[in-house]
């Protein structure tokens, strides 16, 4: 730039000698310096642009889109550091979902019921809407549907915090049996426990000294009680998504945080329970909420126990809602590698067996749109099952058939929930 500065210089200085002197000199020398500057800076905004483009995955040559996709997935979801070890697997049929995209901001969820206060809010580092729970608060959600004996429960929490010194205060969660009340009736929120729940208190707090134990009561009393467990660093992921999923096989109860399997209780839930309500509670005593608190979202509620081997063997076709994928994408989500896992184990051991794989959709959104992610979902399934699961390609058919082939209403949440799916067909 020096160099290309001082020729220039030296080209025009005889004209300015003959013109207007060293006042035309100056002004002819800032003239160059602001040209040159402005040259520079809209070549680095354009290597900044560029590099922004790579990192989103837009304006590329042919095929670098997916590329770049496919290195996100790889990353995110089959990668040494989450989900190596997740083996949970959610029930066949979703009969509660809530992503809280449809409520009022600033206000409770629609139909859920309180004893204190709660919002739905938006979230930008994770994006999407959240509830977010205030202390001594009890939080009944809006469901009205049985969960059966065999079922699954998942949600999403963020442990917020904008003041590092602010003290948690306890988070418990649940499920129980409203017995002959309403779900939402206002009895369940200070008598709970007196037909049937089962919940987790969770404490988190700094120098690893973080504990949870789970406790289930009968009848008012209790009924089964773990001792106290600290799982380190597990609860010190601050403003981080923190994915929780339970399962429910008649009264043995497993709770996953993450990939991490913290409970498989053979015992914990009681014979016959009538299961059908999730609830949340904060307790007292934290510092401001403003400072430090919950929120979650994306919760679902399955009930069924699937059983891939017989429905893909012998009825010739399963169908999956939990295969995730990011919103309006193809990337597939990290807890979907339970269900990848099922489906990859029944291949290998019938090498015989040959499948199609159909991705489907909700009907929000344009038609040909939709379409088209429901072939890419169904491709990327696929590459999964190639390239990290050995299973060989020319096995594997895929296609996508968009939202034309609906399970459900597409007018409720859990509708949506059920028609955002994954066939696999046997041929």
């Amino acid at each position: 730039m020096n160099k290309k500065f001082f020729m220039l210089l030296l080209a025009v200085c005889p004209v300015m000698a003959q013109a207007q002197g060293n006042a035309w000199l100056n002004k002819i020398n800032n003239k160059i310096k602001t040209k040159a500057t402005a040259r520079a800076d809209k070549k680095i905004d354009h290597a900044i642009d560029k590099g922004l483009d790579i990192a989103e995955g837009k304006n590329l040559p042919e095929g670098k889109t997916e590329a770049v996709q496919k290195k996100r997935q790889d990353t995110d979801v089959f990668g040494a550091k989450k989900y190596v070890k997740y083996d949970f697997v959610p029930g066949e049929q979703v009969v509660y979902s809530n992503d809280f995209a449809v409520d009022n901001m600033g206000e409770l969820p629609t139909g859920w019921n309180s004893n204190g206060t709660g919002a739905v809010v938006a979230l930008e580092a994770p994006g999407g809407n959240w509830a977010q729970l205030y202390q001594n608060t009890a939080y009944l959600t809006d469901n009205k549907v049985p969960f059966t004996e065999n079922f699954t429960v998942e949600f999403d929490l963020i442990l917020r915090r904008t003041n590092p010194n602010a003290a948690f205060p306890e988070f418990v969660w649940g499920i129980l049996s409203s017995g002959n009340l309403e779900t939402t009736d206002n009895e369940l929120l200070k008598n709970y426990a007196a037909t049937f729940a089962t919940e987790m208190h969770v404490q988190p707090s700094g120098n690893n000294q973080s504990q949870i134990n789970l406790q289930t009561f009968h009848n008012g009393k209790n009924y089964f009680r773990t001792d106290i467990s600290r799982p380190g660093a597990l609860l010190q992921q601050y403003n981080k998504v923190i994915h929780i999923a339970m399962q429910v096989q008649k009264e043995r109860l497993r709770i996953w945080f993450d990939e991490e399997k913290l409970y498989d209780l053979p015992k914990a839930v009681t014979p016959g329970a009538n299961i059908n309500q999730l609830y949340f509670i904060v307790k007292r005593y934290g510092g401001p909420d403003q400072e430090v608190g919950y929120a979650i979202s994306r919760i679902k509620i399955a009930k069924g126990l699937p059983d891939t081997r017989h429905k893909l063997i012998d009825e010739g076709k399963f169908s999956t809602t939990g295969i995730l994928f990011e919103v309006n994408s193809y990337v597939i989500l990290p807890e979907s590698i339970g269900v990848l896992n099922e489906i990859a184990g029944v291949l290998t051991k019938h090498p015989e067996l040959k499948i199609s794989i159909i991705g489907h959709t909700d009907s929000d959104g344009n038609d040909l749109a939709n379409l088209e992610l429901s072939k890419k979902r169904a491709a990327e399934v696929k590459q999964a099952l190639v390239n990290h699961f050995n299973i060989d390609a020319v096995r594997i058919g895929s296609d996508g058939a968009g939202e034309s082939q609906p399970t459900s209403d597409n007018n409720t949440k859990e509708g949506k929930a059920n028609n955002r799916r994954v066939e696999f067909i046997k041929r």
